[in-house]
């Protein structure tokens, strides 16, 4: 058992074609944490509050005053969850290693994203499977002219936000080139560690996997190419999915010496694609500029602002200087010993 604070099911609001959805969901049932999954139409759903902004997935908890609130944001809430709920963590104890999750979960959850809203985007037939299906696990029932309509209007909503995301034609062969990158270092990974933090799932493992339930096993054109580059990376999607009969130990975490040579590719990648674009949209925002304009990996990179993955950026910056003087020294060598120096370091 977790050892809850509460005995009663968490409510939240989802859907299987969003990745924040099926990570939180995985986080859920790996940690063993009793859960309410609501789908829209769902009658309870009318007595719940609204949040801020409609994001998947929504969970309803309690405030400071007992509550109920909308709450959003999978990497905040996973960190409130290791703080409620006893046993089976998945943040590392190491506060280095645990660094490096967040920095590596992060980069799942802006990076990877751009190329799970590329592929489904930009090519016919991911648009055409994501236009039919996508809006009926929203309306089950709804009948063929109203899945039609759905059909038109979601497609053109998810298209027009690819200006944020910062997919198209001048960054569509750097997104495309990443995540053959991506698939390659992380097959290799495999061949040694079952997760990307040693024995036992981390937070980046959940963040990864939520991306890949869509790249590599819903829409057409990533899943190909994930089956035939990476078929461990395949195979990984399916087993996360439901860890709960796994049974983690302490000692399964990666060693704070190890963290450079297992992960030093992944970071590499990080550090050739995803930490330019947070410096440059960092600034971006910062200086209300209307376009994020940089070069990465040679080329050139093109998109509107996109505030919330600022505040990511600052985030992960407090994060790493909440850490003793030794550690930030340790954390430092890692980052910079794969090119990721700058996420922490730079100005803005």
């Amino acid at each position: 058992m977790t050892g809850a604070t509460t005995t009663e099911p968490l409510l939240l609001k989802g859907a299987p074609g969003s990745p924040y959805t099926r990570k939180m969901l995985a986080v859920m049932r790996y940690r063993q944490i009793a859960y309410a999954l609501l789908v829209r139409g769902s009658s309870r759903l009318a007595a719940l509050p609204n949040p801020k902004v409609d994001l998947l997935p929504t969970f309803y908890l309690p405030d400071a005053a007992g509550k109920l609130e909308a709450v959003t944001d999978s990497t905040p809430l996973i960190r409130r969850f290791e703080a409620e709920f006893s046993g089976r963590h998945v943040r590392p104890a190491d506060p280095v290693v645990r660094f490096i999750d967040s920095v590596i979960e992060d980069y799942a959850d802006e990076w990877l994203t751009k190329a799970m809203f590329h592929y489904r985007w930009h090519f016919p037939a991911d648009i055409a499977k994501s236009a039919d299906i996508l809006p009926r696990w929203r309306n089950i029932t709804a009948s063929d002219a109203a899945a039609a309509e759905m059909s038109a209007q979601f497609s053109r909503r998810q298209i027009d936000r690819l200006r944020f995301v910062g997919s198209n034609a001048v960054t569509a062969e750097v997104i495309e080139a990443s995540y053959g990158r991506f698939l390659d270092v992380f097959e290799a990974h495999l061949k040694v560690h079952p997760f990307l933090m040693g024995g036992r799932p981390g937070a980046s493992d959940f963040g990864v996997y939520g991306q890949l339930t869509q790249l590599a096993h819903f829409d057409p054109t990533p899943a190909a190419i994930t089956l035939e580059r990476a078929p461990r990376v395949y195979a990984w999607v399916g087993l996360v999915d439901d860890l709960s009969g796994l049974d983690p130990a302490e000692d399964q975490w990666l060693a704070r010496d190890a963290v450079a040579t297992a992960l030093g590719g992944l970071l590499a990648e990080a550090g050739r694609v995803y930490v330019p674009v947070m410096l440059a949209n960092a600034r971006a925002v910062s200086t209300r500029a209307e376009k994020v304009e940089t070069e990465i990996d040679g080329r050139p990179w093109v998109q509107n602002p996109f505030p919330y993955q600022a505040k990511c950026l600052k985030w992960l910056r407090e994060e790493f200087s909440a850490l003793s003087s030794g550690d930030r020294a340790d954390a430092l060598r890692v980052l910079e010993s794969a090119g990721c120096g700058a996420l922490i370091g730079a100005s803005l």
